[in-house]
């Protein structure tokens, strides 16, 4: 629960006192604090058949709700368990545990039917649990379903968002889930097996035969039928030995029989994906404040007078299950012409070639969920209506054509519209370029496919409706053709002689260009000259230097060959002195 406010075991809501039923304010204080969607679950049926231990299983408790092993009633009023959802994270589930029908300890059995409409009118899953079989009497304490017909008219109290009467009773009847306990026959019809759904849909077929004894039975079968369309049935085996079946409640599934366990584990499942949220007529899902509101409201209306019984009188189930049935006719029509018609339609006869479709579907619901309409009034009624339909859509269809049409001449002529403003049509020859574009834009027009069947008419009031710019575009035509004829004239000569002015323009720009040329080529010249003199005297002046160098190498070749000379002459006067004196050395020994 979105408060955070834990619930660790179920409390009293509606207390069952001697004098009337007593809201308990602690629990429209837990109520108040969920602000998220509700699945509520409540279960009802005959005193000592183990609803208590249903309820703590699907809050996944082994303690919790009131379970007794004595023949005395233990639940007393109504108690309320919330726990977060098992399998919707963003719900809460809202378990609610009845006091036990038939209870031979109480006065009278008028407490029966109240807890009886209490649990119908604020579960979105109701739980019918009986003993053994399906059989008349459990029938008949489940028709008392029927006596709910002024209760559930009665008008909710203006704090309660100022809810009115309403018209479809079935709309208030949550799913019924019916199960049988210590359930001991063989599933089998003429032979064949057969599940438990079928089973239950068996028992509520209406039999045979006009007596008043089968017309009772029938009514109920009918009421059942009619009141709970989504039924589901579950068989459970005997828990356990019958010596532990005082001590249930403390049981382990592993010393219950594997059968009953299984049986409660599927039962489970299914209520966790299967319930859906508790929702108002008009689909707005139930939270917490909106239970307390309902529980609150429901009490004092029930608090406030006797419910009467209908007995044995169908009028008022046909009335409002045949009027239930116009409406789901008419909801269906409107369903089916919303998916398949675009409007504008192309032509009148494809539009009424798809109502009539649906009307015949429509046609096809209603016969489908009427109830006696003997004298067909209702059905004319519903043909009253689906001729107001045709008529209402057929206006309708017109009306978008003529929408569609004209929004798309302001999409095409819009820029067109824009250009006369600007004046940009307003001269010579602009009656006939006016004329071009609207022919263009014209068949723009057409070319666009689902205008409808006022395309036509909305283009020929556009056309009229513009007559007068058409004429205004021509006759400025007609008053500006001489006066831009001369200024033609005029803007020629002009042209003429600012084409002469700059043809001697560009001429004596040509021969001022020459004249700069020739200079430039001047100053080149002259710039080479200069050039050319400098690099001669720098040529000159590198001649006279390598002829210097030359001298100079020669003269320093000539003084090295007459030094060399020089000192091969001393060497060989050297050379003879050696000699000299050898022979003189040569005599002294001799």
């Amino acid at each position: 629960m979105a408060s955070g406010i834990p619930m660790p075991e179920p409390l009293c809501l509606i207390e069952n006192t001697e004098e009337a039923l007593v809201v308990n304010a602690e629990a429209l204080e837990v109520l108040s604090a969920i602000d998220q969607p509700l699945v509520v679950v409540a279960i009802v049926g005959p005193y000592r058949t183990g609803k208590s231990y249903l309820m703590n299983k699907l809050a996944a408790k082994e303690n919790g709700f009131s379970v007794s092993s004595t023949v005395q009633s233990h639940t007393k009023g109504i108690w309320m368990w919330c726990v977060p959802h098992p399998e919707k994270p963003d719900h809460t589930l809202v378990l609610l545990d009845t006091e036990g029908l038939g209870d031979v300890e109480k006065v009278d059995d008028k407490s029966d039917i109240q807890i009886f409409a209490l649990a119908i009118l604020l579960s979105s899953t109701f739980v019918y649990n009986t003993m053994s079989k399906i059989d008349q009497g459990a029938i008949d304490l489940l028709h008392n379903v029927t006596e709910l017909t002024d209760l559930l008219r009665t008008r909710c109290s203006p704090d309660f968002n100022g809810a009115e009467d309403t018209d479809d009773l079935v709309s208030f009847f949550p799913d019924l889930v019916w199960t049988l306990r210590d359930f001991y026959l063989h599933l089998e019809t003429d032979g064949q097996v057969i599940t438990p759904d079928e089973y239950l849909e068996n028992s509520l077929e209406p039999k045979e035969g006009s007596n008043e004894r089968i017309q009772h039975l029938n009514l109920s079968r009918l009421c059942i039928k009619k009141f709970f369309p989504r039924k589901k049935c579950f068989i459970f085996d005997s828990p356990a030995n019958k010596k532990k079946l005082s001590k249930l409640q403390t049981l382990h599934d592993e010393e219950l029989y594997p059968e009953f366990v299984q049986q409660v584990e599927e039962f489970c499942s299914y209520i966790f994906n299967h319930s859906t949220a508790k929702t108002l007529p008009g689909g707005t899902e139930v939270n917490g404040h909106c239970l307390e509101s309902l529980a609150q409201i429901y009490v004092n209306a029930i608090n406030s007078g006797e419910l009467p019984s209908v007995g044995n009188s169908v009028l008022e189930l046909v009335q409002r299950e045949n009027s239930a049935a116009v409406q789901k006719a008419l909801a269906h029509y409107d369903q089916q012409m919303g998916q398949k018609v675009q409007l504008p339609t192309d032509t009148l006869q494809e539009l009424l070639d798809l109502h009539g479709a649906c009307e015949r579907e429509a046609m096809e619901v209603f016969t489908k969920n009427s109830f006696k309409d003997e004298d067909h009034r209702f059905q004319k009624e519903l043909q009253t209506l689906l001729d107001a339909k045709q008529d209402d859509i057929c206006k309708r269809n017109k009306e978008a054509s003529a929408c569609r049409c004209s929004t798309l001449l302001q999409g095409i002529f819009g820029p067109l519209e824009e250009e006369v403003k600007q004046g940009i049509y307003f001269r010579p020859g602009g009656h006939n370029l006016y004329l071009e574009k609207m022919e263009i834009l014209k068949a723009n027009y057409c070319q666009h496919p689902r205008k409808g069947i006022q395309a036509e008419e909305v283009l020929q009031d556009y056309l009229r409706s513009k007559q007068s710019v058409s004429e205004a575009v021509l006759q400025s035509d007609l008053a500006l053709t001489t006066q831009e004829k001369e200024k033609e004239e005029a803007r020629r000569k002009a042209e003429a002689q600012r084409a002469e002015a700059q043809r001697l323009e560009a001429i004596a720009q040509e021969n001022q260009r020459k004249l700069e040329e020739k200079e430039r080529l001047h100053q080149q010249q002259m710039r080479q000259m200069e050039i050319d003199r400098a690099n001669l005297l720098a040529q000159q002046q590198r001649e006279l230097q390598r002829q210097q160098e030359r001298r100079l190498q020669e003269e320093a070749e000539r003084q090295k060959a007459e030094a060399e000379a020089q000192q091969r002459r001393l060497q060989e006067q050297l050379m003879s002195l050696r000699s000299s004196a050898s022979r003189r050395d040569d005599c002294i020994l001799l």
